[in-house]
């Protein structure tokens, strides 16, 4: 059995009771293929009876989200399922991994890296199906301008799977609350998206996930938007930063984790680059909303030495609202690479490669919600909990 991998699958803990929080947030981060986690982790949430009431995500996270938001609250999980199932089908039938796995043992870890390779050269040259295709001619070959000239693929597939799998009345209903985050071209500023302020449509989330120089910038109403992820790959400080602050229970799911090992080959420098460069820096959010914390308790302390007479006074108002503290708990999962994979694994879009990041998920968030008390609202004192699986907490 030498060889073989044998994945521990946690069982379903059951329904979960959350305390009562003003928000229960789901924040995705941007990663390609590897975004198939996140939809694990969501189905978890799901059979859990855990509902978001507001979904965050940044490229391939704000299109998990725009499935998560835009469907039926029964249909949720088997939107995403057809959403990763469509963009990581292939022209070529392909044995399954776990065929190989049975039928050679020895050989099977050694087959999974040249599989996933395999599906890594076929969207790069083939593009992926409901996602996105190449341009012909390429572009340093087009005579035009724009787009042809300016990216790789074309990505009006990606709005045909949008428009088939969303309800984009649903989504904007206003019943789940959804930012997705992307960059200005021209002026390089990072905005977001938000249905608390405007309608969405499958542009937003396009914009969001066309990452330079393979998918062209989006145009919403006269600008030009890149991916989110050029600036920041995570939506994390937006959700815990948004006026009015309110008590929020944070599940950020993350596909880069910030920790590895030294490369040891060039190959695996480039994976790691990848790692640093998207990961979020969810720790110095943490940080800072504890330094803030402790900034608020002090005002209250001294706004309790302030004469009645005074408290009417505008600027003293404004103080006040400034002392009014909340309750955040995160709880974060990241993904972890596996051993045979390397620089390619965020455009591996093979359907192997897609069912084991989706298992991953649904067996961490399965293992995070078996211990109920990872859920508890902080002690106001702290304010700020993170609760980590993947580092003992």
């Amino acid at each position: 059995m030498r060889g073989v991998n044998r994945r521990l699958v946690h069982k379903a803990p059951g329904r979960v009771e959350v305390p009562a929080y003003d928000a229960v947030a789901l924040v995705l981060q941007g990663g390609g293929a590897l975004g198939a986690y996140q939809a694990g982790v969501y189905e978890g949430l799901h059979e859990a009876g855990i509902r978001p009431t507001w979904l965050a995500g940044i490229s391939i996270g704000a299109l998990n989200t725009a499935v998560i938001a835009g469907a039926p609250e029964s249909q949720r999980v088997d939107r995403l399922r057809e959403l990763w199932e469509t963009i990581c089908a292939s022209p070529v039938k392909w044995p399954a991994t776990s065929g190989l796995a049975e039928a050679a043992l020895p050989f099977a870890m050694d087959l999974r890296p040249a599989h996933n390779t395999a599906a890594a050269m076929r969207a790069l040259f083939q593009g992926q199906p409901g996602f996105f295709k190449p341009r012909l001619p390429p572009p340093y070959l087009s005579p035009f301008a724009g787009d042809a000239a300016t990216s790789f693929y074309d990505t009006n597939p990606l709005r045909d799977t949008l428009l088939r799998l969303v309800d984009f009345d649903r989504l904007n209903s206003g019943d789940i609350r959804v930012s997705v985050g992307a960059v200005n071209v021209r002026s390089g500023n990072f905005v977001y998206f938000d249905t608390a302020e405007r309608k969405l449509g499958p542009e937003h989330f396009m914009a969001s996930g066309a990452l330079p120089p393979g998918f062209p910038a989006i145009e919403i109403e006269g600008k030009h938007y890149w991916d989110g992820g050029v600036v920041s790959n995570t939506p994390l400080s937006y959700v815990l930063s948004t006026e009015p602050r309110r008590d929020t229970l944070t599940f950020q799911v993350d596909l880069w984790s910030a920790k590895g090992r030294m490369p040891d080959d060039l190959m695996e420098v480039t994976s790691r680059q990848k790692d640093i460069q998207y990961s979020s820096r969810t720790r110095a959010i943490t940080n800072h909303m504890l330094q803030m914390q402790k900034m608020r308790q002090a005002l209250q302390t001294v706004m309790k030495q302030v004469p009645a007479a005074a408290l009417e006074d505008p600027e003293i108002k404004a103080i006040a609202d400034l002392a009014c503290h909340r309750v955040y708990n995160i709880v974060h999962l990241i993904y972890q690479s596996k051993t045979y994979e390397g620089h390619s694994k965020d455009y591996e879009f093979g359907l192997d490669a897609m069912r084991e990041h989706w298992q991953s998920g649904l067996d961490d968030i399965r293992r995070t919600l078996a211990d109920p008390r990872r859920l508890d609202r902080p002690d106001s004192e702290i304010g700020v909990v993170t609760h980590d699986i993947h580092r003992g907490e």
